[in-house]
């Protein structure tokens, strides 16, 4: 089977959540014989198709952004030729420009959204957006939600019950590099250890306000890792808080990651606005055995984090609970480990890549059954 991945952005132009799990899907399909390509904007597309272990990415040129919809004049001719060659086209959403790629290109192939979100922010133009989205969720085949809690609140999806299937995002933990004696030791000199570690793109809704304002006149220490829109205010707002117990690190290599969350007390994840559908970041620290500690927003993020099970899920823009939360794991580091323990548990039994790529084989070959018995003379391939 051949699987088109549709997105506005990937690797290795950006690192993100969405990125990391359109790269999981296509690294834990391939036992399934699946062979995926990625369709995506770059704002500087000089290597056109950069091959990769998981897919080859199709890079077409960005041309401008309207509130972080990337858009391309010249990109249609390579999205047909891209959809000729694929057996299912699947679509991570939101991406306006996407639904208008599937409107123009007139996709007859199968067609899947994984709906990693809702719009929250832009409501002037989702006014103006609205047909175009109504006629691409109508038009496609299926519409998949990452998790049973945002397919439950979402108002857009339970429009679209009829189709939605939910398939949790998972993680295959040898995807992630081991971290060498030495790795581990120089991140321990930088950061030190049994910090509250935030690793993410520094966006408006991921609540690190709160998170700074929470640990104000405390002992708690906090590295925040990304990079994004708001990193100057963020740095300014830790400045004028007077905070001495906060690291901004930027950007990091994987292996950096991956010691820092071995090195970290608990992963912290303040997200405040439906904007947040599942939290990577969370799967990530459940993953490596980390307790968690997250906001209740109705999404995915309580799913990834049972409250009291794997961590805490304190009220969202709240800095007073948020910061009893820290504080809880602080002091007490039996609660850290029984708590790390459990998330590892409750990522081994819903979150693994495995069962995820498994799912998405199962629905990928469900959907060409049912081309190929509504086209008997289609020319699909079903392995």
């Amino acid at each position: 089977m051949k699987v088109l991945h549709v997105y506005r952005t990937y690797f290795p132009d950006t690192q993100g959540g969405l990125e990391e799990t359109i790269r999981q899907i296509c690294r834990n399909t391939k036992c399934y014989n699946v062979e995926s390509r990625v369709f995506t904007l770059s704002p500087h597309p000089g290597q056109s198709v950069v091959s990769r272990k998981e897919a080859d990415v199709y890079r077409f040129n960005r041309t401008f952004e309207i509130a972080s919809c990337s858009i391309s004049i010249n990109a249609l001719a390579g999205f047909k030729q891209l959809v000729e060659w694929a057996d299912i086209v699947h679509y991570h959403f939101p991406w306006p420009f996407a639904d208008l790629l599937h409107l123009l290109g007139r996709v007859q192939k199968p067609s899947i959204v994984t709906y990693h979100s809702d719009i929250v922010r832009q409501k002037g133009l989702l006014a103006i957006y609205r047909p175009l989205k109504q006629y691409f969720l109508t038009h496609v085949d299926c519409i998949v939600s990452t998790s049973p809690n945002y397919f439950a609140t979402s108002d857009v999806l339970g429009e679209f019950s009829e189709k939605v299937e939910i398939i949790p995002i998972g993680l295959d933990d040898s995807s992630y590099p081991a971290v060498g004696i030495q790795q581990l030791e120089s991140v321990r000199a930088q950061c030190g250890e049994g910090f509250f570690l935030f690793i993410g793109v520094l966006r408006y809704y991921k609540g690190l306000r709160i998170l700074l304002e929470a640990i104000k006149n405390t002992e708690l220490r906090v590295v925040i890792v990304g990079s994004g829109p708001i990193e100057n205010e963020l740095q300014k707002q830790a400045y004028e808080l007077g905070l001495k117990n906060v690291q901004f690190l930027g950007y990091v290599s994987d292996e950096e990651k991956v010691a820092l969350i071995q090195l970290s007390r608990a992963i912290v994840f303040p997200s405040y606005l439906r904007s947040e559908a599942f939290g990577v970041t969370l799967l990530e620290g459940a993953m490596f055995g980390k307790p968690l500690i997250s906001a209740e927003i109705g999404t995915g993020t309580s799913y990834v984090n049972s409250n009291k099970e794997t961590g805490f899920v304190v009220p969202p823009s709240d800095s007073r609970r948020l910061r009893e939360a820290m504080e809880k794991l602080d002091k007490d580091e039996q609660l850290a480990k029984r708590m790390g323990q459990a998330a590892r548990e409750r990522y081994e039994k819903l979150f693994t890549g495995k069962r995820m790529g498994e799912q998405y084989a199962q629905l990928y070959k469900k959907l060409l059954a049912e081309a190929v018995y509504a086209k008997p003379d289609a020319q699909s391939k079903i392995i």
